[in-house]
């Protein structure tokens, strides 16, 4: 895709810029497009209601910003956003932005989700600066947007009430996996404002239930007979006139405001309700400051402790000035709660149904007065709400639960119980559809987990094979009671690679199964039908049992007896390239997300396993490249010269690295080591372009080993390669006399490589690090080069190596060049073959991290001629003196 950075100005450095947030410059005309647009989305009321409806409060919510940072993750985006679009748009979730970047409102014409919603399918724009429907909008003429997906959130009734998209200032492309995954957020996005709408709406009628409760005035008391701390909550102080910092929590306190004809026969109550340890009800008058008098009906009951006494009086209290029978007045603060009320006496029966009871039970209170519960609801006996209420009488403390009642009523509900003296009084609400919006919300969740498992499984090694084997571990159970993994192999036969099974002691069964089934499975059967076709195929377990001939794979399939299967495609750039079969057992049908999900599954298991192939063929070609360039070393009689290449275990696995060994016309032997600066096809193209140079140069001139690198350089000037290369080049020649004496010079320079080892007869190591290397080959080419000469005896060993084989990620190249001088003083008396083996194994384990090449000689000497046969004059054609040095 051609870049826009010329034409389209970018945000200053340092500054992410929020999608709607770049104003609209005085001269640009708006799109007709976007104004229509608008207008559509304004002009449907039921819309725009239903978006208010869901809009979260001022700021949004932590689990929408989380969603938006997970979509900037799985995408790759610098932004991500959830925009709200009733009249106005409004940010509920943003990842990507600075602080205050996201608050505020923007025009529905000025947005670019206007036009997705309108639309209402996914809009996609790689390039938005070149895309007519999307150039004149602020964001993109700001060029705040380069790259523009958005998705459509739509709720339940098919109202679309709002926008999830991500942005690049860059212009990028999108994939069908790109639309996929925020598809998927995007409905977890939904889920998430229908769980906090229902929240919030939960929270009001908590609300309003306390209200009713205030506005009956009722009030409870706690009264620990142990310390003497009694204990008001708000409405039963204000009924006694007390504000909170007048209380002081005593006895002596509800004693001052009793008015004093009543306070002996109130004492008196209190008196045999603690020993007794039954219970309190009386009806007395509070005098209140100023004079005022109320009439008050209080009930309690006295609670034993441990060693026997009453320990403490638990109760509730409520005015009854206006109406002194009270439970009118009560009554009719029930009937008007949100809430469903009803009473039970001791024997269970119900005693009173407010009209929200009668709604949520589906009976009227004629029907339900005076029946006992567990007839009326037989489903409550044995189940969470016997252990409940009988809990709450027996210990006389109020009990808190949710808990499901089966059909006919077939809902969640709230309730809060506690004891009276009458019997059992429990409030309860409906909760179901914030419980199936909760469990929405936790299953939404962890199928993007699962996704994101899946995709750091693949992307974290270079074995993707391997690693899609294990996917049906992650499936299973998330997605399935059992799985198989089948993928194409190079011959294009389909090869079972993975199962496994919810439980343990099947798993051998399905192992066995899977090395069987394919040999004997028909075309005609679903799993084939779905590898030819590419398409998924759901089908019941029966429908591969029939086809399948009688044997072993039939059997064992009748023992594992899914009763359902889904055979699900692993596509891939229009092919398929494997099958993941889903099995479920009886009673556990698939969920329509659950298959879009393993779908999903499916396709990133299929791209990443396609990808891994294009890259093992790619690299295949590359590497033997590579090798083709690296040609093997002569033989002088005088020397024996081994060679090493290794290429890269991770990354692009070809590079510049190379060795070279040839023999100068004049019969001197020359080696080589260098090092392109890079790991790409470039670079090995590179490697390829200098090592010829120079070859043609020593071959040629019989140049020395610096005139050799001076005029590489020259070459490299001349022929504009801009590349930078490391070097070693080192030349072996004899004398007549030096071969008498059994030793030989080596001469040798070096373009910033490291320098060569020598390992002497005696074993010991000499590193020639006393000579500073002169700069890489490409920088200068007028650099004068420089030489070093020195004397080896027969038997050693010279050893020319690149950086790979000692540099590592957690350690120094110092520390790598101890390990190699200890290596070589070990490995020194073995053959020389043998021995670059050996260092190989030992310093990089046969997976470098880097391409790692080796070139060695070992010196000896030649069985010389005798006279006879060789004359006088002759002399050997190796390792022979350069006339010209």
């Amino acid at each position: 895709m051609r870049s826009r950075a010329s034409h389209t100005p970018r945000p200053r450095a340092g500054r992410k810029v929020s999608v709607e947030e770049s104003p609209r410059r005085a001269d640009a005309v708006r799109p007709s497009n976007a104004d229509r647009a608008a207008d559509q989305l304004r002009s449907d009321p039921a819309r725009v209601r239903a978006a208010r409806r869901l809009r979260p409060p001022c700021g949004g919510t932590a689990a929408l910003d989380r969603l938006t940072e997970l979509a900037a993750r799985l995408l790759g985006t610098a932004t991500a956003q959830i925009s709200m679009l009733d009249d106005v748009q409004t940010i509920a979730g943003a990842s990507g932005l600075l602080p205050g970047e996201a608050l505020g409102e923007t025009p529905l014409p000025e947005s670019l989700c206007t036009l997705t919603a309108t639309a209402g399918a996914p809009l996609l724009a790689g390039d938005a600066p070149s895309d007519e429907r999307l150039a004149g909008l602020p964001p993109v003429a700001s060029g705040a947007v380069g790259a523009y997906l958005g998705v459509p959130l739509t709720d339940d009734e098919g109202h679309v009430v709002g926008v999830l998209c991500v942005t690049d200032p860059a212009p990028r492309e999108w994939s069908g996996t790109d639309v996929a995954t925020l598809r998927q957020l995007a409905a977890a996005v939904v889920t998430e404002l229908q769980y906090a709408a229902l929240t919030s709406e939960y929270e009001r009628q908590h609300l309003r239930w306390r209200l009713a409760m205030d506005a009956g005035g009722v009030g409870t008391f706690d009264w620990d007979l142990r310390t003497g701390e009694l204990t008001w909550d708000e409405p039963l102080m204000a009924t006694f006139g007390y504000a909170a910092e007048d209380f002081d929590g005593t006895i002596d306190a509800f004693n001052r405001r009793l008015h004093p004809d009543d306070l002996p026969r109130v004492s008196e109550a209190l008196r045999a309700c603690i020993e007794t340890r039954g219970e309190f009800e009386a009806e007395y008058r509070v005098v209140r400051p100023g004079g005022g008098t109320r009439w008050v009906q209080a009930r309690g009951r006295a609670l034993a402790g441990s060693d026997g006494p009453a320990a403490r009086i638990l109760g509730a209290a409520y005015d009854t000035t206006e109406d002194r029978s009270g439970d009118v007045r009560v009554a009719r603060v029930l009937e008007a709660m949100p809430a469903g009320f009803y009473s039970l006496d001791h024997e269970w029966r119900f005693t009173h149904v407010n009209a929200e009871a009668e709604r949520l039970l589906g009976s009227s209170r004629e029907e339900l007065l005076g029946q006992v519960i567990w007839t009326a609801f037989p489903s409550t006996v044995d189940s969470v709400f016997e252990e409940g209420f009988r809990s709450a009488v027996r210990t006389a403390q109020p009990v808190n639960f949710d808990a499901h009642y089966p059909a006919p009523l077939n809902g969640w509900y709230e309730l809060r119980a506690w004891p009276s003296p009458e019997g059992l009084s429990v409030y309860f609400i409906e909760v179901t559809e914030r419980k199936q919006s909760r469990e929405r919300a936790e299953r939404s969740a962890q199928q993007l987990a699962l996704l994101a498992q899946v995709s750091a499984e693949l992307a974290g090694t270079l074995d993707v094979e391997a690693a899609t084997a294990r996917l049906p571990r992650l499936v299973v159970p998330a997605l399935s009671d059992f799985c198989v993994l089948t993928v194409i192999d190079a011959d294009g036969r389909p090869r079972d690679v993975g199962t496994w099974h919810v439980d343990p002691a099947s798993r051998p069964v399905l192992d066995r199964y899977a090395e069987v089934r394919l040999d004997v499975m028909p075309v005609t059967a679903p799993v084939a039908r779905a590898l030819h076709t590419g398409e998924p195929v759901a089908f019941t377990g029966n429908d591969v049992l029939d086809v399948l001939p009688p044997g072993r794979a039939r059997d064992l399939l009748a023992v594992l007896a899914p009763a359902s299967e889904v055979a699900l495609p692993l596509r891939a750039r229009g092919r398929t390239v494997g099958l993941l079969t889903l099995f479920y057992r009886e009673g556990h049908a698939p969920s329509e997300d659950d298959v879009a999900t393993a779908q999903d599954v499916a396709d990133r298991a299929g791209l990443a396993l396609d990808n891994a192939r294009l890259y093992a063929q790619q690299q295949q070609l590359a590497e033997g490249l590579q090798r083709s360039l690296l040609t093997e070393p002569p033989q002088p009689d005088h020397a024996e010269i081994a060679v090493r290449y290794l290429p890269a275990a991770e990354a692009a696995r070809v590079g510049g690295d190379w060795y070279d060994a040839f023999l100068q016309p004049g019969g001197a032997t020359m080696l080589v080591i260098g090092d392109v600066v890079g790991h790409d096809t470039e670079a090995a193209a590179a490697m390829g372009q200098l090592r010829g140079l120079l070859r043609g140069i020593a071959t040629y001139s019989a140049a020395p080993p610096a005139e050799v690198l001076r005029g590489l350089d020259a070459s490299m000037a001349v022929l504009e390669t801009r590349v930078l290369a490391t070097a070693a080049v080192a030349r072996f020649e004899q004398t007549d006399d030096d071969r008498r004496r059994g030793i030989t010079r080596m001469r040798w320079t070096n373009a910033g490589h490291l320098p060569p080892l020598v390992v002497h007869p005696d074993g010991s190591v000499a590193e020639l690090s006393t000579w500073k290397g002169d700069l890489l080959l490409g920088v200068d080419h007028e650099v004068v080069r420089q030489e070093s000469v020195i004397t080896l005896d027969q038997g050693s060993t010279v050893l020319l190596f690149t950086d790979g084989l000692v540099e590592r990620r957690d350690a120094d190249l110092d520390a790598g060049m101890v390990r190699l001088r200890e290596a070589l003083t070990e490995l020194a008396d073995r053959p020389l073959q043998e021995l670059l083996d050996e260092l190989i194994d030992r310093l990089v384990d046969g997976r470098p991290e880097d391409d790692v090449a080796l070139v060695a000689v070992r010196l000896h000497q030649p069985d010389l001629p005798r006279p006879s046969e060789a004359g006088p004059t002759a002399v050997p054609d190796v390792l022979r003196p350069n006339p010209a040095s």
